[in-house]
């Protein structure tokens, strides 16, 4: 068993204790890495929700939240014989000295050109030797689109400015309205996501930033319709709705 003097070695028993086979949690028992991982995004998310409002107690909680996930992982890949937490941590060490030779080696000078030299060696040592290896399936559809497309613009697939993905939008929002299916819509409404993901980012936004900014915006919004309307727009013809929404404008201009 661990030494329970450090709050980490204490965190990994009571992950021992709940997973235990026999007197351990019987939720905890059933889970694998793939059950957990929405968890684990989920969590992921929570941190970063914290940082942008800059909530350092509420931080300080979310970020247990996340150790939690990866020493949950680390426990089922050690009960499976795989690795341990011990190997995350190592493995994690091992990779920021390597890549960080101006700071930790005898390399002069280099920093983030050196970094993205380093790691483009350690992609092409893997067994996949595409420019697009390693881009996790697991991400948000909308940041690993861009994630794709700078691996792609990496390699000298890209439009040269952003005009090319521009006037690709215009040509996928033609190719929506002509669809002459449900599924051929659903794909060419894709089409058109990647392709805005792609000004976006040509045009020097984040579209993951930009587009929860715009999902917080909608959501201040929507709750001041609510709150003008007494308390819910149901019942609220469009005419009203359109109304509510320019007076929720006003109010935040007014209070901007």
């Amino acid at each position: 068993m661990f030494d329970r003097q450090t709050p980490l070695n204490r965190l990994r028993e009571i992950m021992v204790r709940l997973r235990d086979p026999v007197m351990g949690c019987e939720w905890d028992r059933a889970q694998t890495v793939q059950t957990i991982a929405p968890y684990t995004i989920e969590e992921a998310y929570e941190v970063a929700d914290a940082c942008a409002r800059g909530d350092m107690a509420d931080l300080k909680d979310e970020l247990g939240d996340l150790l939690l996930q990866v020493v949950f992982h680390s426990r089922i890949a050690e009960e499976a014989g795989a690795f341990d937490f011990g190997d995350v941590a190592a493995a994690i060490g091992d990779k920021m000295e390597r890549r960080h030779p101006h700071i930790f080696g005898e390399a002069s000078d280099g920093g983030h050109h050196l970094w993205e030299a380093i790691k483009a060696e350690e992609r092409a040592a893997r067994s996949d030797p595409s420019a697009l290896a390693g881009v996790a399936l697991g991400l948000p559809a909308l940041m690993r689109a861009e994630k794709l497309q700078k691996r792609a613009a990496r390699v000298g697939f890209d439009w040269p400015d952003a005009d090319g993905p521009r006037a690709k939008i215009d040509e996928e929002l033609a190719e929506v309205a002509t669809a002459s299916s449900a599924d051929a819509v659903t794909e060419e409404v894709g089409d058109l996501l990647f392709a805005v993901t792609n000004w976006a980012r040509h045009l020097g936004v984040d579209p993951e930033a930009a587009l929860r900014a715009a999902n917080a915006k909608f959501e201040r919004r929507f709750r001041t319709m609510e709150d003008v309307a007494g308390g819910s727009i149901d019942g609220c013809d469009l005419a009203a709705q359109e109304a509510l929404w320019l007076a929720a404008k006003q109010r935040e201009r007014d209070a901007g």
